[in-house]
């Protein structure tokens, strides 16, 4: 289906502990629209983390299949995952992962320092982001000159930059205070608005409102997909 940018089939992950087989996914399927703004919740041990990294491609299924717009990257090697990483995904993570010595213009541009991009147009491309996430004035700052809000905002720029298929975003208030998560939240809905497709992972049901469908996970199963009826809109 040409709409989908996402389709999961029957995907399975198994962990050799010692003697013992952990089943973190057995056999979890699912699939995104291009535009959707999903959440993914679950306990400790339920498989979300595990279906994160498969959907960031992160890492490769022991079984079933796993197609990410229109290429199945379920038996793809090292390289080829990084590459699809690279032009496919925007991460954004809890910790922020910013470079320290870099300026916030530097660390928004470095997915296009792996794209290859001549050094013109990673800057204006690099700019055109920090503009949508509004920090147009921090760009030369360092992350240690910046608050947790406007960091997290320097790695959403860093997400956008090469116009990903999705932003996979995984607990990105879990460091934050309540305001600033609001702000991080508005902003999230903002990019939604504008075409982008959302996957958050979150423990937090409060940020798991934000999304549009909410898929619950428990003992590498999905327990419920349904379609938020009470979206919380930050404006």
């Amino acid at each position: 289906m040409q709409n989908l940018v996402i389709e999961i089939d029957k995907i399975t992950k198994f962990y050799h502990v010692g003697t013992e087989t952990v089943k973190a996914l057995q056999g979890v399927s699912l699939s995104i629209k291009r535009g959707e703004y999903v959440a993914i919740m679950g306990p400790s041990g339920s498989g979300k983390s595990t279906l994160m990294n498969m959907i960031g491609a992160l890492d490769t299924p022991t079984g079933g299949r796993y197609v990410l717009n229109g290429t199945d990257v379920s038996r793809l090697s090292d390289d080829s995952l990084a590459e699809i990483r690279n032009k496919e995904i925007g991460f954004v993570f809890q910790t922020f992962n910013l470079l320290p010595r870099y300026t916030a213009l530097e660390n928004a541009m470095l997915p296009l320092i792996y794209a290859g991009l001549p050094k013109n147009e990673r800057i204006k491309l690099g700019k055109e982001v920090m503009e949508k996430v509004a920090l147009t004035d921090r760009m030369e700052h360092r992350p240690n000159e910046m608050s947790g809000g406007q960091r997290q905002r320097v790695a959403v720029a860093r997400a956008l930059v090469n116009n990903p298929s999705i932003i996979l975003a995984d607990e990105p208030t879990g460091n934050l205070d309540s305001k600033t998560s609001v702000d991080i939240m508005r902003l999230f809905n903002q990019i939604h608005q504008s075409g982008n497709t959302i996957i958050l992972v979150t423990h937090e049901e409060e940020i798991a409102q934000h999304a549009h469908r909410i898929i619950r996970l428990r003992d590498g199963l999905i327990e419920s997909d349904t379609m938020n009826e009470k979206i919380t809109i930050s404006n």
